[in-house]
């Protein structure tokens, strides 16, 4: 695959290739979301949450930046950028649906419940996910901030850590998938 591993700007190139386990989501559209999700194109999957005050609009706005920068270069295509909300209880599909195509329409966002998500599909994946409930009823939301590329075969390909910018992803992406042919 790749003779020599690319230096990312911005994160870690993984080798061999991570299966994803089994995993069932809801899209901001009310759809299924799963493993068979992923196959055929690349994916950048983003895991935060709509309320959110300043970490996760960033990322996203700098996703936005970068898929443009991706479609005025011709190439590589962009990937598919899929927002994973840890806030379940806030972030319903109807939420996701008016929050993260603001950024861009071609972007997804899903769901599910938050154990569903902290102990389940954010776990497996090694990011870390924490709710916690203070005494008033409310409750404060920490995440792991890395973007996950997933390749077209559905596997993690790398782990990108901010902060990140659109020239970065670009260079960081175009190694990857050029380093994959």
């Amino acid at each position: 695959m790749y003779p020599t591993p690319p230096e990312l700007v911005t994160g870690t190139l993984l080798a061999p290739r991570r299966a994803i386990a089994d995993f069932t989501l809801i899209d901001h559209q009310g759809r299924k979301f799963a493993n068979a999700d992923l196959l055929g194109h690349w994916s950048l999957l983003d895991f935060g949450y709509t309320n959110c005050p300043d970490v996760c609009p960033t990322t996203l706005a700098t996703l936005a930046a970068f898929s443009k920068r991706l479609l005025a270069a011709g190439s590589p295509p962009p990937p598919r950028v899929i927002f994973v909300s840890v806030d379940a209880a806030r972030d319903t599909p109807a939420q996701l649906q008016r929050y993260v195509p603001y950024f861009d329409p071609t972007f997804l966002g899903v769901t599910a419940p938050t154990q569903a998500i902290a102990a389940g599909f954010a776990r497996d994946l090694g990011l870390a996910v924490i709710l916690t409930p203070p005494p008033d009823g409310s409750y404060s939301v920490d995440h792991s901030s890395a973007l996950l590329v997933v390749d077209p075969a559905g596997r993690l390909a790398a782990i990108l850590a901010g902060p990140f910018t659109a020239a970065g992803l670009q260079a960081d992406y175009g190694r990857i998938v050029a380093g994959s042919t």
